[in-house]
């Protein structure tokens, strides 16, 4: 039996409802990684199933492979595809220049280099993860397991000298071990509580020794899309300046997928 979603859910499933909206046959479409956009992908089964929607998507994670498959929709790797149309993904944080942070569910080496390789990047979230200055969520940084002590001790000492409020590099744990992403590595979550110069920091820490990629995303994302608890969205283009605040139907199914962070 199902059961309303909560105001959190009925936000996520509005944006990634809006966000689908912008997905035309014969596109190639990178997927993201998370509980957004899970909605997402679910939406665009419903179109593949429903309308003959015929789309080539590039996943970010193997559970977004996973499920786009049983959605129906054919995947393909990103080196197969070369170039996409637009990629579709969900974000920790957002701030008023479309600044993301992302890496929460530990796919931010993926995410990135399919973003960039994108014409347009449409972010989905909802309200809770505008920003006015990022850094409250912690940082992902993805780092290779070689020397991943001296890195983290290179990362804070690093962060002592820059504009945040804290320094604190801690390795990601899942089930009693470090977590690892698809790639094999492993992600430490910088605790800074506030970041002066994002664009800044993105460029100095992928200079660190043993750093893979950051969770910084700057200059990627054109539209953020972003989901309210009553169903209502609000689209933002960096581009053209416009903002539309049109509604959409409010969903009231069960979700599968509380359990996946952004």
């Amino acid at each position: 039996m199902s059961r309303p979603l909560p105001p959190i859910d009925i936000a996520k499933s509005a944006a990634a409802k809006r966000a689908s909206a912008y997905v035309e046959t014969g596109m190639k479409v990178g997927l993201g990684t998370g509980s957004t956009a899970a909605f997402l992908v679910n939406f665009l089964g419903e179109r593949v199933r429903g309308e003959g929607l015929d789309i080539i998507a590039v996943p970010t994670s193997t559970a977004t492979a996973n499920l786009a498959r049983e959605n129906g929709i054919q995947v393909v790797t990103l080196d197969e595809a070369r170039w996409l149309d637009l990629t579709i993904d969900g974000a920790d944080e957002y701030d008023g220049e479309f600044n993301l942070i992302k890496g929460g569910g530990g796919a931010l080496l993926q995410e990135k280099i399919v973003a960039t390789a994108s014409d347009r990047m449409i972010v989905i979230a909802d309200t809770t993860k505008k920003v006015e200055a990022l850094g409250a969520f912690p940082l992902p940084v993805e780092v290779l397991g070689f020397g991943m002590s001296t890195t983290q001790m290179l990362l804070e000492e690093l962060l002592e000298g820059l504009d945040v409020m804290g320094n604190r590099a801690v390795p990601r744990v899942q089930d009693g071990a470090l977590f690892v992403t698809d790639e094999g590595n492993h992600i430490l979550d910088l605790h800074l509580g506030r970041i002066g110069d994002a664009r800044q920091l993105a460029l100095i820490l992928n200079q660190v020794p043993g750093v893979v990629e950051n969770g910084l995303f700057i200059d990627i994302c054109d539209v953020i899309v972003t989901g309210h608890g009553d169903g209502s969205v609000e689209v933002r283009d960096i581009n053209s300046g416009e903002v539309d605040t049109r509604g959409t139907d409010a969903p009231s199914d069960e979700n599968a997928f509380l359990d996946m962070i952004d």
